[in-house]
């Protein structure tokens, strides 16, 4: 069996005891993300994740969080970064290159993109929006944003955030002052933005 190829390089990310840890292949299929808040999580049936699992043997983990190329790794607050980041490249390198699985085959089944031809327009134009111009900027801190729900009468969108997103200090702000703004402008039918189990 051929070894794969292992380039991984780290982003810091607004939240300082976040670190995106960017790989040079795709990790989950394109438009899912896992969000992993504990070792528990990693082997729910839905998102099991042989990866996760291991990257939780290290005792300075809290978080994982897994996208398109690359993993958010949440540390503690006693842990300083430059102690950490050799030893979990390391072990990435190891792990991929002996082509171990990043999810367990029954996650890869059950994950796959539905859209809903339920939704209401307003609700189409907020996922819209919240893929097109929300996502990308987020990913890009190593993090994801979700949509949870609408509530037409109030006009409150209710997203999930994950990743470096879920616990960053700075998250409110750019909840309130970017994400908000963009859909109330782009969606007038928008009235607030809040974050749901955060």
């Amino acid at each position: 069996m051929l070894q794969r190829q292992t380039m991984i390089y780290t982003e810091l990310s607004p939240n300082p005891n976040s670190m995106k840890f960017v790989l040079n292949f795709e990790l989950a299929p394109e438009g899912l993300t896992f969000d992993y808040p504990s070792l528990a999580s990693t082997v729910e049936e839905s998102k099991a994740s042989p990866l996760a699992g291991d990257l939780f043997q290290f005792p300075f983990v809290r978080r994982i969080f897994i996208a398109s190329n690359f993993i958010t790794i949440t540390k503690d607050d006693e842990t300083e970064w430059e102690d950490i980041v050799y030893d979990i490249k390391k072990f990435m390198k190891i792990f991929f290159e002996q082509n171990n699985p990043v999810f367990a085959q029954k996650t890869i089944d059950r994950n796959t993109l539905i859209i809903d031809a339920n939704d209401s327009a307003v609700i189409a134009k907020i996922k819209s929006t919240l893929d097109q111009y929300v996502r990308p900027a987020v990913e890009s801190d190593g993090g994801a944003i979700n949509f949870a729900s609408f509530d037409e009468i109030s006009g409150q969108v209710k997203v999930y955030l994950q990743g470096s997103c879920s616990g960053c200090p700075s998250s409110t702000v750019t909840l309130k002052d970017g994400i908000e703004r963009l859909l109330k402008t782009m969606v007038p039918e928008v009235k607030e933005v809040v974050a749901e189990g955060v």
